[in-house]
């Protein structure tokens, strides 16, 4: 059986298909010794040697999904050349070699989806999907009904405008007010700059939901896996169900 050389990777668990396509184009993947930068490159599944950084690397026989209530000040790469803490430091008891699906900036806390499949990964944060994301943003004053329409409507950033969103005012204090945003794109640090963009800079950020998986049940640095009920409706939405039926179906055999 023949699969494309980014796919392939993804699918052993290396990172996400995007991510795979970045270390092929870098120079550091190799199939049967020989370094390979076409993406278009097929490899024989079972018969071709693939490894990366000069590890061979396999398809993973268990995919695991985990969510992490992310804590402040973590970043969410494999390693940080700041030296600051990752995400990957609070997960001690998983032998797999996960990635996040998506990410959530150093400063910013809540929900995120960390697994060893690339599939799903790459189909959770590619556009087309429109994978919707929920956050509780406490923001500086109290914005009128003029701004939150516009944040609705889709606000103009440095790398253009944003789609329409929904926006819902869950609380306001005296000088601060807690919105409820939900955006399907994920441009980098695209909340803070939106309410940046209304002149209400953001406070505090948590990511609360992804579809229909909450945060829940989980305390701020700690994970656990996602459960069937979880994961069947994720994966329906980017067209995988049938994938996962599968896998249960190996499972009970």
């Amino acid at each position: 059986m023949e699969e494309r050389l980014q796919k392939y990777l993804a699918s052993c668990g290396v990172a996400s298909r995007r991510a795979c396509e970045e270390l092929i184009k870098a120079g550091r993947v190799k199939v049967n010794g020989k370094t390979v930068t076409e993406l278009g490159t097929k490899v024989q599944i079972g018969v071709d040697k693939v490894s990366v950084d000069g590890k061979e690397v396999s398809q993973e026989e268990d995919y695991v999904y985990l969510m992490l209530n992310k804590p402040e000040g973590y970043v969410t790469t494999a390693s940080d050349p700041q030296g600051r803490p990752t995400v990957f430091d609070l997960i001690t008891d998983i032998p797999q070699r996960l990635f996040s699906i998506g990410r959530l900036d150093v400063d910013t806390e809540g929900l995120l989806l960390l697994t060893n499949d690339g599939e799903l990964a790459y189909r959770l944060t590619h556009p087309k999907f429109s994978v919707s994301k929920v956050y509780h943003a406490l923001v500086t004053g109290k914005p009128s009904e003029d701004k939150l329409n516009r944040l609705r409507n889709g606000v103009q950033l440095d790398d253009g405008p944003t789609k329409p969103c929904k926006v819902k005012v869950l609380r306001r204090f005296n000088h601060k007010t807690l919105l409820e945003i939900t955006i399907s794109e994920g441009r980098n640090r695209q909340v803070r700059r939106m309410c940046q963009a209304i002149n209400n800079p953001i406070i505090h950020l948590e990511r609360v939901k992804i579809e229909n998986v909450e945060l829940k049940d989980v305390k701020r640095g700690h994970y656990r896996k996602l459960t069937i009920e979880e994961l069947l409706p994720l994966m329906n939405k980017v067209q995988l169900g049938a994938n996962l039926a599968k896998m249960m179906l190996e499972e009970e055999n």
